[in-house]
């Protein structure tokens, strides 16, 4: 009986109220359910107000049994940002894109340097996806074939200093496979067009939903975002990164990352995204599953 998360994003008095919703409580120090579990999808920190609180609430969760939280693209990119590269400067650069991205974080932590340290150390502990027999979980992104490396060579599904290393170096195997699975798939946009994104980033390409078949979509229909300038004319799947996608007869599968908007709902039966962004005012959401294999839109709660 668990009930999943997505993206906080530094808004822990949210949280509460979607936890108090839940009908979790807090007792000695953190919340909990008599009957069921947290699951977080991951993107703890950066943008939000509450971005320590936020740490503290959900490691306190985890720790005492409560809650199972996965690693989010901002976790992974603030222990790039944060470890040093041994060819020199960090594993993540610092250049004003990405000093901005984790400005709200950096600044919260300001003079609770061994305590960021901490939570660095955390992050790493985070895995990268969870499956059981009725669900699975990811950030951003269930690509089959990463999956099944990624259990190969991460016990516990949890990444490593070296690992870490060799998936910040564009050049290494292990650069796509992380990338995709905490950042999700991308495609080129047709020649001439751009768009902007939440942060002014100028994007010629478009994250795509990974979830829908390539073949029988259009650029409009295909991109997360929905865009106007994009075409509704048929992908070239000539130039796509990938054909498979996520058919519906595998088991649910839920995530975060993609800044959705509106009253949340499903992608498919067995396809659901939490990410409703909270962190620009829109919705906190959970889903609160019960091992059903055909998901409902009814069963979202969220403040």
């Amino acid at each position: 009986m668990i009930d999943f998360i997505g993206d906080i994003h530094g808004h822990a008095s949210t949280l509460k109220l979607l936890l108090k919703k839940l009908g979790y409580e807090s007792k000695s120090g953190t919340y909990k359910h008599p009957e069921r579990k947290i699951l977080f999808i991951g993107d703890y920190i950066d943008r939000g107000p509450e971005i320590p609180e936020t740490l503290h609430l959900v490691r306190n969760m985890v720790e005492n049994g409560n809650a199972i939280a996965l690693m989010g693209n901002h976790e992974y990119n603030a222990i790039g940002f944060h470890t040093k590269d041994s060819n020199g400067g960090h594993l993540r650069k610092h250049d004003i894109k990405n000093i901005i991205q984790h400005f709200d974080t950096i600044k919260q932590f300001q003079n609770r340097q061994k305590e960021y340290d901490e939570f660095i150390d955390w992050f790493k502990t985070l895995p990268l996806f969870y499956e059981t027999e009725y669900f699975r979980a990811v950030h951003a992104c269930w690509d089959e074939k990463h999956i099944n490396h990624l259990y190969d060579i991460l016990p516990n599904q949890k990444i490593n200093d070296k690992q870490i290393a060799d998936a910040s170096c564009e050049s290494h195997h292990l650069f796509n496979i992380v990338e995709e699975t905490l950042k999700g798939k991308e495609m080129k946009m047709p020649v001439g067009l751009s768009f902007f994104d939440k942060d002014g980033t100028e994007r010629t390409e478009i994250r795509t939903k990974w979830w829908e078949n390539p073949e029988t979509s259009t650029y409009k229909k295909m991109s997360v975002l929905p865009l106007d300038q994009l075409p509704d004319l048929p992908i070239d799947t000539s130039l796509l990164p990938y054909t498979n996608y996520y058919s519906e007869n595998q088991k649910p599968v839920f995530f975060g990352h993609y800044w959705l908007q509106g009253a949340p709902s499903l992608q498919k039966s067995n396809v659901c995204c939490l990410d409703y962004s909270v962190a620009k005012k829109g919705h906190l959401v959970a889903y609160r599953f019960d091992n059903e294999q055909i998901l409902s839109n009814e069963k979202f709660v969220y403040v």
